[in-house]
């Protein structure tokens, strides 16, 4: 037999699939329609409910490229199988960014030429000699194109699929398109709307009831009225309808919700470019990827992604970052090195406007326009992709209730032996037909109760509730199991475990290659008006809103402690100059008379010009991660010469420098700051020459503005740890409940401040694992050292030997074993998983601090925690953390904005002391769980004991007793074994995490053969 190939889409992606085709098939068909006819439906809920079976069942294999209907399967651990339907259109070109030169007119992508493609789409149908019918379907909000050269389906995201450079976007693409252009794009773009349709009720309701759970009610209710039973079927209908009803209020409202939160301001008006000079109205939904929109001056929510080309934007990304600090986008570059490389979203994203994020203020020159090529639309955008992971996410994998599932197997085939056996009973004892099918029928029903999902879903409804007592609201009850099991809690540093705000400590200047004393007050006379408060004063992405200081909360601390005062340039100044207005600050007016003389910033001017004292802005080169800096270029009002000033990480800072300004004793000046827990931050500055014109520097390079620095001196900001942070990592300690920090902060300070919180006890030693990439013919290195001697490095004598044994992280610990942790930077944990794989989860068993960690980073670290059998938490203040957030098994977000409706639970307390309270509760409805389980599996076993054995004399329980047993007895217990409350301390040992474990079978075993021995001695004795 010839084997299949499988074809991959996505492959390399978080949502890569396996595809194959196949084509209707009619005796297939015929044969199903028979069987469902025979079963009653049965088999067409079977097939609903499998849908590999009912396309493999109704069709028969093909080539992808006939195919009519695809069987999808996700290559994840989940293995989820889901059919698509195949569609066909017609479309002139066969991709989005085809020329489509018809008539051998060069043209460009978005240039104008489109004579052709007018006429091809105004040319009647029956005459279109260049259509092309082209294959496609939709899958979770996304479609998916046939690519005849890849002979497999493609996705298009957007204008990155061309591959297109930096410079090639403001040639190209500037433009912007035509409107037939445009047409044709929308036809595999689609609408540019992140559509969430909010489900019929009706439509709610047949997805809730097609449940397996609620057929089977159904078939329970029905076989219980046949015998007169209506008492308790009643009650389990009673029970259904509210279930039923709660789910579907549930689910209706988080859908209204999220539509609400997707629809605010997503169908706007937009000024369009058609051509050079065109400028026309439009609605966004007819945005697509090539567009060029223009930015108005007093803002906008952004309907789609796209990339400034001209112009300067001060943005709210609190909708995707959950960071409301303003954040400042400026063009993208348009000649140098970093112009000739591809664009690419995420390392140009200070340039990108992304989809619901807010423009606050534009900046611009006189007479242009502020203008963004649009990149992505619909649900391709960065909004449109989270909007897709809340609506269809990944099922929640958890142990009890894979082993649910199985134990209920198990009492299928006791159920299926029971009613074989009353069956061949029924017939030997000549018992009618009819009753033979109720009373082997009510065997399953007594073996296999109903009542069981109610009564589990009932401890995690009371678990829910206490958590919204005490702040902690839940979108994803069935997790809150989960925290009953979690061993290991990842935290964000920043306004997580330490408070949100920093304070000024002090100032260390450096002059002649030395250091100053430290000060404690920047806005001292000798100080005031030095370069190094001027580059305080500038090197920021500080604006006006409203009238009010706006920022990172560090520019404004750092700002503030120089006194100087920040003006901004009104619409009107701006319109009535030239150049670009700058922002414009300068010092306080009391201390300007006693200006230093001897600064360079002063020491060209006249004596007239000494009182204005103003520095404008005239260029930003904003804050990057990656680079981890951000630079300012400045002039002083009436002064030639312009200066450039940078600020950043201090290692960073300091390779940008002339080595002689550095002070020889920085390292050590450094590492004294760090390990006392303060965030350090250098400046530097640089006299630029006295060619460069206001619009030259516009389009430089940082790159050219960042080197040949001289070193200013160190700003020290102070990082207070909360005060309910030692204490809940103590109680988790105690509770054998492992503890990490993930930041983006500095080794030595995350260092520090694990130290100072207890993550890291005193007579424990922190050992920095460092990892150096392949470079000049030597390969990827990795280097160890302690951190409180960093001289010894990776010394044949120095080494630790890990253990990686199954279970070893869950068990207790000598002293010896648990002295010393790693900590580990986000460049070496790069290096390490690309080079050294088989040293991750070695690392990680022991890394205690991962510092300077990009978003995704932190993603990838949960992923491993979760591969070595961690249950993994997650608790960050939703900025840069939604990722990781959603990835473990449990995400807690402090911050209640927009980005949080990702994260499975949000606390309204602003500290981590939530953490404790969710994981107690989280064990209480597990607990919970486990006994109302048992204990409803105990009395099905036990009653289906006394009915075989009642059977066995053609005799049975009355109406009655029955109804005693499943409502006075079971229902009332299996209930209110929910209502107690969590315990109020976190102890060492964790609930068991599995039903299918030799203590809790031998506890169920015992007690199912102790009445079945009293059963048969009292059924033997009565005889």
């Amino acid at each position: 037999m010839k084997t299949r190939e499988v074809t991959i889409i996505n492959q390399g992606l978080e949502d890569e699939m396996e595809v194959w085709g196949y084509r209707p098939c009619l005796w297939k068909r015929v044969l199903v329609g028979g069987g469902a006819v025979c079963s009653g439906g049965l088999l067409l809920l079977l097939l609903y409910w499998l849908p590999e079976w009912g396309v493999k069942g109704t069709c028969t294999h093909t080539s992808l490229r006939d195919a009519h209907t695809l069987l999808l399967r996700t290559t994840d651990e989940f293995k989820q199988w889901f059919r698509a339907k195949v569609h066909v259109m017609s479309a002139p070109g066969k991709k989005p960014f085809d020329s489509l030169d018809l008539q051998s007119t060069a043209q460009r992508p978005n240039g104008g030429g489109d004579h052709g493609i007018s006429a091809v789409l105004n040319e009647h149908h029956g005459k279109l000699k260049q259509s092309f019918q082209i294959h496609y379907f939709t899958h979770h909000s996304t479609k998916y194109y046939w690519n005849d050269m890849m002979q497999n389906f493609e996705l298009y995201k957007g204008l990155e699929d061309v591959k297109v450079s930096c410079a090639d976007i403001h040639s190209d693409h500037s433009p912007g398109l035509s409107k037939t252009r445009q047409d044709y794009r929308r036809l595999f773009f689609g609408v540019n709307e992140i559509a969430v349709r909010v489900p019929s009720l009706f439509k709610l309701l047949m997805k809730e009831v097609l449940n397996p759970f609620y057929i089977f009610q159904f078939f329970s209710v029905i076989l219980w009225s046949a015998e007169d039973y209506y008492y308790y079927a009643t009650a389990i209908v009673f029970m259904s309808v509210i279930s039923i009803a709660t789910s579907l209020y549930t689910i209706k409202k988080q859908y209204v919700m999220l539509h609400d939160m997707v629809s605010a301001h997503s169908v706007i008006r937009v000024s369009v470019c058609r051509g050079s000079k065109d400028i026309e109205q439009a609605m966004s939904t007819d945005l697509v990827p090539g567009d060029v929109i223009i930015i108005p001056a007093n803002g906008m929510v952004m309907p789609c992604d796209a990339v400034l080309v001209h112009g300067t934007c001060i943005v709210n990304e609190s909708m995707l970052t959950g960071e409301s600090v303003p954040v400042t986008k400026t063009s993208l570059p348009s000649s140098g090195e970093e112009a000739a490389r591809s664009f690419n979203m995420e390392e140009h994203k200070r340039h990108t406007l992304f989809c619901g994020t807010h423009v606050i203020q534009t900046r611009f020159y006189a007479g242009e326009l502020v203008e963004a090529v649009v990149v992505r639309t619909g649900f391709s955008t960065e909004k449109g992709q989270l909007v897709r992971s809340i609506l269809h996410p990944k099922p929640t994998d958890f142990k009890l209730y894979r082993d649910a599932y199985l134990f209920l197997l198990c009492l299928v085939g006791v159920a299926g032996i029971g009613f074989i056996y009353t069956i061949i009973l029924s017939i030997m004892n000549k018992v009618p037909a009819k009753t033979i099918i109720i009373e082997s029928l009510d065997i399953i029903t007594i073996t296999v109760p109903p009542a069981l999902p109610a009564a589990m879903t009932a401890g995690i409804v009371y678990a829910q509730r206490r958590l919204k007592r005490v702040g902690i609201f839940c979108i994803s009850p069935q997790r809150i199991n989960m925290c009953g099991q979690l061993n290991l809690v990842c935290f964000d540093k920043t306004g997580t475990l330490t408070e949100d705000g920093l304070d000024l400590w002090g100032v260390q200047t450096a002059e002649g290659g030395r250091f100053s004393l430290p000060e404690a007050d920047a806005a001292i006379e000798s100080l005031v008006n030095s370069v190094f408060v001027a580059g305080m004063a500038t090197c920021h992405s500080l604006t006006k809103i409203e009238g009010v200081l706006s920022g990172d909360p560090l520019d404004l601390k750092m700002f503030s402690a120089t006194g100087w005062i920040l003006e901004e340039p009104t619409e009107e100044e701006t319109a009535l100059h030239n150049p670009i207005m700058p922002t414009v600050v300068r010092p306080p007016k009391h201390s300007v008379p006693e200006a230093n003389q001897n600064n360079p910033l002063t020491h060209n001017m006249e004596l007239s010009e000494l009182s204005s004292c103003e520095i404008g802005i005239v260029h930003q080169f904003p804050f990057s991660s990656t680079l981890q800096r951000m630079s300012v270029v400045i002039r002083r009002l009436g002064e030639k010469h312009m200066h450039a000033f940078l600020k950043g990480a201090p290692e960073v800072v300091v390779s940008l420098c002339r080595p002689h300004t550095v002070p020889q004793s920085f390292t050590e000046t450094l590492e004294t700051y760090t390990r006392q827990g303060f965030r350090v931050i250098a400046l530097a500055h640089r006299q630029l020459e006295s060619k460069l014109s206001w619009h030259k520097v516009q389009s430089l390079s940082r790159v050219l503005i960042e080197t040949n620095m001289e070193f200013l001196g160190l700003i020290i900001m102070q990082n207070k740890i909360k005060e309910e942070t030692a204490g809940v990592l103590l109680e988790l300690r105690q509770a054998n409940i492992r503890t990490l920090m993930v930041t983006g902060d500095n080794m030595l300070t995350a260092i520090s401040v694990a130290r100072d919180c207890g993550m890291v006890r005193v007579h424990e030693r922190v050992i920095i694992a460092d990892a150096a990439p392949p470079k000049d013919f030597h390969p990827a290195s990795i280097t160890w050292h302690y951190t409180e001697n960093p001289a010894q490095t990776n010394k044949s004598n120095q080494s630790v030997e890990i253990n990686l044994e199954p279970g070893v992280h869950d068990q207790r610990v000598t002293q010896q074993e648990q002295s010393y942790h790693f900590a580990v930077t986000g460049r070496a944990f790069a290096v390490v998983t690309e080079f050294f794989p088989q040293l991750v989860q070695k690392l990680v068993l022991r890394g205690t601090v991962f510092a300077r960690m990009a978003p995704d980073q932190k993603t990838q670290l949960v992923e491993v925690l979760q591969s070595i059998d961690y249950t993994v938490g997650m608790c960050g203040d939703g900025a840069n953390d939604c990722g990781a957030l959603k990835r473990a098994h449990s995400g807690i977000s402090l911050s209640e904005l927009e980005a949080s409706v990702a994260s499975p639970f949000t606390s309204t307390t602003s500290n981590i002391s939530c953490v404790p309270n969710l994981i107690r509760e989280g064990r209480a409805a597990l607990i919970t769980s486990f006994c109302v389980f048992k204990f409803m599996a105990l009395y099905s076993v036990i009653q289906y004991l006394s009915v075989t054995l009642l059977y066995s004399i053609l005799s049975n329980l009355g109406d009655f007793q029955f109804l005693f047993i499943d409502i006075a007895i079971i229902l009332i217990i299996a209930f209110t074994m929910s209502l107690n409350p969590a315990w109020k301390e976190l102890v060492w040992r964790r609930p068991p995490s599995s039903l299918i474990s030799g203590r809790l079978l031998c506890s169920v075993l015992t007690q199912i053969l102790t009445c079945l021995v009293f059963q048969v001695l009292a059924f033997l004795l009565c005889l």
